[in-house]
């Protein structure tokens, strides 16, 4: 069984259909990338699986329950965990004060503030100050460690590297790969391809609310999905059906 498996998923702004028919699985331990280009539906398809924005129709089903109807804050306590676009931190509060809040889903498990430190080293003296005061990468950092202290089954990483330098995003990254290694299910939108590829087992192309190429990372080339990117590539990749 799938660990998350999206069915004919819809979801609208208003009388726009922002994910149209939208059906994937995610297994367990495995890291699926979602690129495409803005306004392409993937921060809604995201915020829609965490709860965090109504579906119109379909369904989601985590690890074999029904999520529709389900608010997001019941959704956490399941498992999910978002780390939003833009982070959302409470800026007034200390970087441990924003990490303990993501302890207030009470799932049980090993991540602790500690651990968050040692996973993200750069936060460690940067413990006790409010998160205003915090580098771009500090924050997204602190965003991340905050999700994984809800102790989640999958977490969904919107926008890692927005807005951050490369030498910052290099950083994140070296820290994310730590957490692909221990088998971390992760959805993760992401615009830089390569890293998107590099990180990722599989890849889905979004475009204009649709999958327009789905398939194994290692297989579909960077061609193919610059196609999909654009609308010139219809077909899935890598024998992985979309």
């Amino acid at each position: 069984m799938s660990l998350l498996s999206v069915e004919d998923f819809v979801v609208r702004h208003g009388l726009l259909q922002a994910v149209r028919g939208v059906s994937f699985n995610v297994e367990r331990g495995e890291t699926l990338a979602l690129v495409g280009a803005n306004g392409a539906g993937k921060t809604t398809l995201l915020r829609a699986i965490a709860g965090a924005h109504p579906q119109a129709s379909g369904r989601v089903l985590f690890d074999g329950t029904d999520l529709s109807g389900a608010p997001s804050h019941k959704r956490v306590g399941m498992g999910i965990a978002l780390v939003p676009e833009g982070r959302k931190l409470f800026v007034e509060m200390t970087v441990e004060e924003n990490l303990l809040l993501g302890r207030t889903a009470g799932r049980p498990g090993d991540w602790t503030v500690d651990r968050v430190l040692e996973t993200f080293p750069n936060l460690k003296p940067r413990r006790h100050a409010r998160t205003g005061h915090l580098s771009g990468g500090e924050q997204q950092a602190t965003a991340i460690g905050r999700a994984l202290m809800s102790n989640p089954d999958l977490l969904l990483l919107d926008e890692v590297s927005l807005g951050l330098s490369p030498l910052v995003v290099d950083r994140v990254y070296a820290s994310l790969q730590g957490l692909i290694s221990s088998g971390t299910t992760i959805i993760l939108v992401e615009q830089d391809l390569n890293r998107a590829l590099a990180v990722s087992d599989k890849v889905i192309c979004m475009l204009e609310g649709r999958i327009a190429l789905a398939g194994d990372s290692k297989s579909v080339t960077r061609e193919e999905v610059t196609k999909a990117y654009f609308g010139l590539h219809r077909k899935s990749a890598g024998g992985v059906p979309a």
